[in-house]
Formats: structure tokens, C-alpha cells, sequence
């Protein structure tokens, strides 16, 4: 007698040789960081893509990273948010460097268990930076008059227009050595004894591939596929998560405001020759 096998079960026969592969979900991290900007990864844009990586209990989750940094916040928050799914899920976070993973790029490579870069890659940045320009002669020339009304005395801190006060320079100093006590707290904390003693570490310092490694900020000199595949088994299946704005998102952005986007993140990764 012969049995002919349900649909599901048809099914069932025909998944079967892939059952046993180990899976891995990859999110790629490139570009700036930060809000407002065109482009830029944001904990909130990038939330559904981090949550859907750690769904169905992944053998591991892998970074690609690219980001010359931004926004110490967003850093922050999308760092923990994968840290916080990784030890709820019980899935190991792999980072794998790729030109860059400097400053906030490197604080989301500190959400992973292992760091791994190429022999070229830079790694480091780790301090805090805040720059602008100084209008106030420019204005001055043009014969244009600066009118500025307001209540608190606080209100036109280092307002671009107006000449630098030696108080309010003072007090940008002192937000931008706690967050930099914010950021060593958090590299210090996730890299622990893997750390070098060196004095240069957190001084904004960027290292170089097996430098990098020498130095603790990272694990090994290794490449996405061939390290998943060493330590999953040759039949490892990655499946790449990408982000997708919304249709109405991506019209709605002008070319001014896209173009500016990516000069502002052109420039930010010139700073590291690329």
C-alpha cells in the first residue's frame, strides 16, 4: 500500500536538509549616526531591524560596521538595545569592522561579545567632539544687526552670531568631558581585561588593524564569512537584514536636505582618509 504524503508533510521533507543549519542574522551598520540627519542611523529607525535579527533564536547575530560616528546618544541607545536582546535571548553578538569604527562607530561595536576588523581597518576615536563656526564679523561686514531677545540667562549659550564667552566654552567643556567619562565607562565595561594599560587609549587616539587588536579594542584580524563559517560550520546561513524607509519617507526627503546628508558624511569619514 502506498501512502501519499500530506502537503505539510511534502513540506516538511523538503526542508528538512536545511533544518540543521546553524543561522546567523547579520545587520549592517554604516554611515553617520545620529537625529536629523539624512540617512543616519537612529535607535528608533534601526529598532525593527535589531529586534527582528534576534527572533527565532539565531545561533548569532553579526555587525558590519562602517561609521566614522555622530551622536553619542543614539550610539548609546542602539548599543544597548542589542545588548539588552542579546542577554534576554541568550544569542552571542559578533562585530566585524570594516574601514571604520571610530568614535560612536566603535561604541556600537562594543555592544558585541568579539570585535573583529581588518588588517586596515581603524578602530578607536574614543573621546567626544563639538564644532561650529563664529558668524559674528561676518555679520558685522555685511551690515547686518543681530537681534536677540531672552529670558534666563543661559538661553543664547554659544549662539553662532555672538562672540565666544569664556564662561559658556567653560561649560561645553564640562558636558564634553562627561560624556567622554560616559563613553570610556562603556568601552571600559564591555572590553574589561582585554584592555592595554596605555595611557592614549581614550585620548581620541584611532589604531590600526593588529594594532587595534594589540591594544584590546579588538578580538582578532577576521572577516565576516570565513570567521562565521570557522566557527559555525561551512553550511552556515547568514540572512542580512536591511533597512527599508517607508515609500512616503523617501519622497518626502528633498534632494537639498539628501545632499547635505551625504557631504556631512563625506566629510566625516575624510577625517580618516577614506
Amino acid at each position: 500500500m502506498t501512502t501519499v504524503p500530506s502537503p505539510a508533510g511534502r513540506l516538511r521533507t523538503l526542508l528538512r536538509p536545511w533544518s540543521g543549519r546553524p543561522r546567523v542574522a547579520v545587520i549592517r551598520l554604516a554611515g553617520m549616526i545620529g537625529m536629523g540627519r539624512a540617512r543616519a542611523l537612529t535607535d528608533e529607525g534601526l529598532a525593527p531591524l535589531i529586534e527582528a535579527a534576534f527572533r527565532g533564536r539565531p545561533a548569532a547575530v553579526a555587525l558590519e560596521i562602517n561609521s566614522p560616528g555622530g551622536s553619542a546618544v543614539q550610539s548609546s541607545l542602539i548599543a544597548a538595545r542589542i545588548r539588552r536582546l542579546a542577554d534576554e535571548k541568550g544569542v552571542p553578538v559578533l562585530a566585524f569592522v570594516e574601514d571604520v569604527a571610530a568614535s560612536g562607530g566603535y561604541w556600537l561595536a562594543t555592544a558585541a561579545d568579539e570585535i573583529w576588523c581588518d588588517e586596515g581597518s581603524m578602530l578607536g576615536s574614543i573621546g567626544v567632539i563639538s564644532a561650529g563656526f563664529g558668524f559674528q564679523d561676518l555679520i558685522a561686514k555685511l551690515g547686518v544687526e543681530r537681534r536677540l531677545h531672552m529670558a534666563g540667562r543661559s538661553k543664547a549659550l554659544l549662539d553662532p552670531f555672538r562672540p565666544e564667552k569664556p564662561e559658556d566654552v567653560a561649560r561645553l567643556e564640562g558636558w564634553l568631558a562627561q560624556l567622554h567619562a560616559v563613553f570610556i565607562a562603556q568601552v571600559q565595561a564591555r572590553r574589561g581585561p582585554r584592555l592595554a594599560d596605555d595611557p592614549d587609549l581614550f585620548t581620541g587616539e584611532i589604531w590600526i588593524g593588529r594594532q587595534a587588536v594589540e591594544k584590546g579594542l579588538a578580538d582578532g584580524i577576521g572577516h565576516l564569512v570565513p570567521t562565521l563559517k570557522a566557527r559555525f560550520g561551512d553550511k552556515v546561513r547568514l540572512r542580512r537584514l536591511v533597512p527599508r524607509r517607508p515609500v512616503l519617507a523617501r519622497l518626502g526627503l528633498s534632494v537639498a536636505e539628501e545632499s547635505l546628508g551625504l557631504l556631512e558624511e563625506r566629510a566625516a569619514f575624510a577625517r580618516f582618509g577614506l
